[in-house]
């Protein structure tokens, strides 16, 4: 009894070490650009009435408050000046720019092997998001974040194999001069993770020395127009239907600059966005389209994401309600509108109204990125750490969201039914002629890391083994892992003279 109870532990044992030894990327079970897309809550039909409406509101609404250089850019290609100020589409101008769109873009990396292919269903999920507090779950406690937060984080996902992008999470809430904190915000996120990151400029005028900062990084403005790996976030509208004046002229200035853009329309269904979810979309479709107009009169081809982000309200207290299952489907319908246009896309999906990563979070967060994924959303943003319906991180949280995700994206993956998936011979071996079970076949064997997602933290032990090892809970283990992480040196840092001469040209405020 005692040598069967050994054999049994050496052999879980072996097993465990086989699961934690690092896989070849192409041999992982679920990685970056998994195709999506079996998940479609629209029929064909009514993808085609969102677009008919979405062109009509373009037609007959337009849009407002287009800064004076926008107008000069728009109106020279076809768009029309109304008396009201307003900028109306025509049809033949939707099309017409929509056939000079990028259909599908590469956002690079530092690091090659982290570039994410953007077309077709192939998704991909990351951080985003502004928010203004960091969540301790410890103390239950939140407090204002901080630069020092923003590169930990980056540093965090640089670690994460199923979080492929960072999009700046949180605000610098202890840099007070806002160029400063734009500045800061991307040398905290460069200088943590080689994965590719999206920022904002809060300011025009900010813009300048945001590139001359990625020139230095990159070493030289040739080297960062060849790989682009920090794109911009852009909030080009204030729903419902207007231009917001400085983010359109900070595009502008990071069109001319080579930077990426995701094109940015967050309106709020039954607040600034209409009630249903069908014309919460049509909106969003609307104003993206004025995006997709607006960018490729600039330069036709220039890499846009159609960043459809409407949101949700609790009607019964007004507070917004990211964690519903309405949330999730506005994500997936937008997915299937980008698809529609053939323009690579993001929403919003994956952030919880929970203020704790907690079993709310869990299933908010879960609910939104299984949906996300299997709609072929290319990039879900807010896929991990964010509570608080946006206004808290939580560094726990995003580990944690590391676990979801991998299980979000062996969904995705889906069932591969082939020949030897569906294997007789291997059943007559084991029904007929074997011991009556697959433990030990070499098909078992072969198949145990590249057809299986095992967590990273998620506990599958029994009660007793849990017991044993002293009740291990969540949010501990993401706390050890946090600080595993963070004790060691970033891999992201930037060469000694190229960090010298920032600091001297910019006033950094991490430590060296």
């Amino acid at each position: 009894m005692t040598t069967r109870t050994s054999r049994r532990s050496g052999g879980r044992q072996a097993r465990q070490a086989l699961r934690a030894a690092p896989l070849a990327k192409e041999s992982r079970p679920v990685r970056a650009g998994l195709e999506g897309g079996t998940y479609k809550p629209l029929t064909q039909a009514g993808m085609e009435r969102i677009h008919q409406a979405a062109l009509d509101a373009l037609e007959q609404i337009g849009l407002a408050d287009a800064p004076a250089s926008g107008i000069d850019i728009m109106t020279r290609a076809g768009a029309i000046l109304g008396d009201d100020g307003r900028l109306r589409f025509p049809r033949a101008l939707v099309e017409d720019m929509l056939a000079k769109a990028a259909k599908g873009i590469t956002l690079c990396a530092r690091d090659p092997q982290h570039d994410l292919n953007l077309s077709g269903n192939r998704v991909h999920y990351g951080t985003a998001g502004a928010a203004v507090h960091m969540v301790e779950p410890d103390g239950k406690d939140y407090r204002d974040s901080t630069v020092q937060d923003l590169h930990d984080a980056a540093r965090i996902v640089d670690q994460l194999d199923n979080i492929h992008f960072l999009q700046r999470p949180m605000v610098c809430r202890d840099i007070l001069d806002n160029r400063e904190m734009d500045l800061n915000s991307i040398y905290a996120c460069v200088t943590g993770t080689k994965k590719h990151i999206g920022v904002s400029f809060t300011e025009p005028d900010f813009v300048d020395d945001g590139i001359e900062l990625l020139h230095m990084m990159a070493g030289g403005e040739d080297a960062w127009r060849a790989r682009p790996f920090v794109s911009n976030t852009n909030c080009f509208v204030v729903p419902p239907m207007k231009f917001a004046t400085e983010s359109c002229e900070v595009m502008e200035k990071v069109i001319a600059a080579g930077m990426p853009v995701l094109l940015l329309s967050a309106g709020m269904a039954t607040a600034t966005a209409p009630p249903t979810l069908a014309g919460a979309i049509v909106q969003a479709v609307a104003e993206c389209l004025a995006g997709v107009v607006y960018v490729n009169a600039i330069s036709p081809g220039h890499p846009a994401i159609f960043g459809t982000w409407p949101f949700v309200v609790d009607l019964r207290s007004g507070a917004m309600s990211g964690g519903s299952g309405e949330q999730a489907l506005l994500a997936a319908g937008c997915s299937q509108m980008h698809q529609f246009y053939g323009l690579p896309g993001g929403a919003a999906s994956g952030f919880s109204d929970s203020k704790l990563p907690d079993m709310q979070a869990g299933w908010e967060q879960m609910c939104s990125n299984v949906m996300a994924g299997l709609s072929g959303l290319n990039m879900v943003y807010e896929a991990a750490g964010m509570h608080a319906s946006l206004l808290g991180f939580c560094h726990e949280s995003l580990i944690l969201g590391d676990d979801i995700v991998g299980q979000a994206l062996r969904c995705v993956r889906g069932i591969e039914v082939t020949e030897d998936a569906v294997d007789l011979d291997l059943m007559k071996s084991v029904c007929l002629d074997g011991p009556g079970h697959y433990l030990g076949a070499d098909q078992t064997l072969s198949l145990m890391q590249t057809e299986y997602v095992y967590p990273s933290l998620g506990d599958r032990c029994s009660p007793k083994e849990w017991a044993e090892v002293g009740k291990p809970d969540l949010v501990s283990a993401a706390t050890a892992r946090k600080e595993s992480i963070l004790a060691e040196r970033s891999q992201a840092l930037l060469d000694p003279g190229v960090d010298a001469a920032i600091r001297e040209r910019f006033n950094i405020h991490l430590p060296k």
